[in-house]
């Protein structure tokens, strides 16, 4: 055994900086590895008769030579400082002429014989390739003794990462398979997609060439018509000119005839003087005024002619004018058309556009979708481990959700760590605490079940409701929810009910009344929400027992229908048809008849039946509509008053009485009237989410459906008239 002083350290340097020329890398431990030891266990055999068999020469000062044994001869490296500069120490190496040593050509003889005996056409050739430095380095670390803890703890340490990396390998390699199959489905699903909307845009685009083919027939059309319009127009104006030319020319023949009447009168005057020699005074007198009334004559024939020269027969008037009128009416009624044609293609331009957006909102959501989708989990192995079986789980997930099968899960954990619990550790008495909860020390857990915490709510309610009757104002339900445990309960056990109910009803967030009596007494939500909700269900109760005059408990369909519509005027025809499709789903209703009063029915823990649900579920979703019109309405002010809020409630809702538009308006600026003068402008945002913590509600319908039932009843009264 060769024993090295740990002052020689320096002199170590150059066999351990062959440690890392060696190529080592720690084991994978895998069976190609294992097999390779056991081939080559008889060479490490004979390897380390070989290495004890050399000699290592030392110097005075007990430090380690460079020098093998058998070079005699040569200069041996002594008293060397290990902080002798590298440029001086390289110097002196360059000036001496240094042999390999024989230690060093075995190993690196032996490595080139393993390497070359290899196979390196397999597919581990990188471990089997491995095998021989790591043999390598476990010599070393074998023959330096004092370094051999650090050395064999560095091997351990790359063996142990290594062996850690390979694990995580293959772990991921079922991952990379489970990739390439979720990325063929979804590169699948893109393909259909493709494909649909290649077929619906080829469709879009025979219709725009159909629609463009009939713009070009009625641009033809349009343009005969023109043509002929300037046909008739010309023909008119011919017809015309050839009217005036008759005109003048009966004008002349006039003339000409008065010319010769003139001549005849002037002749027969002449003979009648020749013949019966009258009295030439006589006869001058008897001219003269036929020459008057010849001239006053003419006047009268000019006035006439000047007034009635442009004037054409009314028979051929008259038919001008009815062909003008039914070309006019053609003119306009293709106009029309085409009018129609345009808004049609402008629509059709719109909904393309649309579904272009569409398809690459879709798009753009399909591929975030396969970005950070996961396995729809197999919920049904949750029935192993829930109390009650398969039966009990098949009544849970009934008709819910993923997420809200999350929740059932958290509400059965949590039960299990409630009933746990022997006490709950007290909250203190800071101002920030609720009043209920106001107790320093242990609390004792009363181990309530579902069904006796949903009682005590329901009597909650019930006890608050008469005490506010009785009052006349309502007052808060923290500080009522401690009175009532006090006074049933006594003192000393208010504080245990009062931490017992309140960890249950935050734990049953899926249990519609325990749920909403936690956000009523946590403040999330306005107390009016449960008073609003309530009142409508026994509004609808009131109707349907109204409608049903044999007090049979059924109704049928249409009488249902009628109620419903009754009831609930506001509701639009597919909200009424999901509440009818929701009431039949009770095993006693039927097609024609539908138990009603089982649809207002709870089971033990307060769970309500699908039609009481889709009501409450219809209630929240009218009422973010409302605000949402609400805040279009208010626009992109950043902050607003009462005014405005007025204003903008007159305009989405005409119908609101004083009363309840008072009430809103309290509630979004949290004061009451007379401190209205008082308040400012509060942000747009903090409105909407106090007005939606509270039982806000559209009271009268739409200003557009307002409208169309007004003009509905003129276009009736004005029938009715006709």
């Amino acid at each position: 055994m060769v024993t090295v002083s740990t002052t020689s350290a320096p002199c170590l340097r150059p066999a351990m900086a062959l440690a890392p020329s060696l190529g080592w890398a720690p084991s994978l431990h895998s069976p190609e590895s294992s097999s390779y030891q056991i081939q080559t266990g008889s060479l490490k055999h004979t390897l380390l008769k070989k290495r004890k068999t050399l000699a290592y020469q030392f110097s005075v000062g007990g430090r380690l030579s460079t020098w093998p044994a058998y070079a005699s001869g040569q200069a041996i490296l002594q008293n060397q400082k290990p902080c002798c500069s590298p440029e001086g120490r390289s110097k002196k190496l360059a000036s001496l002429t240094i042999a390999k040593p024989r230690y060093l050509e075995e190993l690196e003889s032996y490595l080139r014989k393993e390497l070359q005996s290899l196979d390196l056409t397999k597919e581990n050739a990188q471990e089997l390739k491995l095998q021989p430095y790591r043999e390598i380095f476990e010599f070393f670390i074998e023959d330096f003794k004092t370094y051999k803890p650090l050395l064999s703890a560095i091997k351990n340490e790359y063996e142990v990462t290594l062996a850690h990396l390979r694990e995580k390998i293959r772990s991921l390699e079922p991952l990379k398979a489970m990739l390439v199959c979720v990325s063929d489905e979804c590169t699948r699903q893109i393909v259909a997609l493709q494909e649909e909307e290649k077929a619906e845009i080829t469709k879009l685009k025979k219709e725009k060439l159909y629609l463009l083919k009939l713009i070009d027939k009625m641009e033809e059309e349009k343009g005969s018509l023109q043509t002929q319009v300037n046909m008739l127009r010309k023909n008119m104006a011919k017809e015309y000119m050839r009217y005036i030319n008759e005109c003048d020319a009966r004008k002349l023949l006039l003339a000409d005839l008065n010319e010769m009447r003139n001549q005849q009168l002037e002749m027969s005057l002449r003979q009648v003087q020749d013949v019966k020699g009258e009295d030439l005074v006589k006869v001058t007198l008897a001219l003269k005024i036929a020459r008057q009334d010849l001239t006053k004559a003419q006047v009268e024939l000019n006035t006439m002619k000047a007034d009635y020269g442009d004037v054409v027969p009314r028979r051929d008037f008259e038919s001008q004018e009815k062909k003008y009128s039914d070309l006019f009416e053609k003119m306009e009624v293709l106009q029309k058309d085409f009018d129609d044609l345009q808004k049609e293609y402008d629509t059709l331009l719109e909904i393309h556009q649309e579904t272009v957006e569409e398809r690459d909102c879709f798009y753009n959501k399909l591929q975030q979708v396969q970005r950070s989708s996961t396995p729809r989990p197999d919920w049904a192995k949750c029935a192993e481990v829930i109390s009650g079986g398969p039966v009990r789980w098949s009544y849970l997930e009934e008709g819910k959700t993923s997420d809200q099968l999350v929740d059932v899960l958290l509400e059965e954990i949590g039960t299990g760590l409630l009933k746990e619990k022997d006490s709950f550790p007290g909250l203190g008495k800071g101002d920030k605490v609720p009043v209920y909860l106001r107790y320093e020390g242990q609390v004792k857990n009363k181990k309530l079940n579902k069904k006796d915490v949903v009682n005590i709510v329901k009597e909650i309610w019930k006890e608050k409701v008469s005490a506010d009757l009785q009052k006349g104002k309502q007052s808060s339900l923290p500080e009522f929810f401690l009175n009532y445990l006090q006074k049933k309960y006594g003192d000393a056990s208010a504080f245990e009910w009062a931490y017992t109910i309140y960890e249950n009803i935050k734990l049953y967030r899926s249990n519609e009344a325990m749920s909403l009596f936690y956000d009523t007494l946590s403040g999330k939500v306005d107390e009016g929400l449960y008073h609003g909700q309530n009142q409508l269900i026994s509004n609808l109760l009131k109707e349907l027992t109204a409608s049903d005059s044999s007090n049979s408990g059924t109704l049928m369909t249409e009488q249902f229908n009628l109620a419903l519509r009754a009831a609930c005027p506001l509701k639009s025809n597919d909200q009424i048809q999901e509440l009818i499709d929701a009431s039949r789903y009770k095993a006693q209703s039927t097609e024609d008849f539908i138990d009603y009063r089982s649809l207002f029915m709870e089971d033990e823990e307060g769970n309500a039946e699908p039609f009481i649900a889709k009501i409450r579920s219809q209630y929240a979703s009218e009422k973010q509509e409302y605000l949402r019109e609400l805040r279009n309405e208010l626009g992109h002010m950043p902050e607003v008053k009462v005014d405005d809020l007025k204003t903008a409630f007159g305009a989405i809702d005409p119908a609101i009485d004083d009363l309840t538009l008072d009430a809103y308006i309290c509630l979004a600026f949290q004061a009451s009237k007379e401190q209205w003068d008082q308040t400012g402008s509060l942000p747009v945002d903090t409105v909407v989410e106090r007005l939606l913590a509270g039982d806000t509600k559209r009271i009268g319908p739409l200003p557009e459906e307002i409208y169309t039932s007004l003009s509905e009843r003129g276009e009736a009264e004005a029938y009715n008239y006709c």
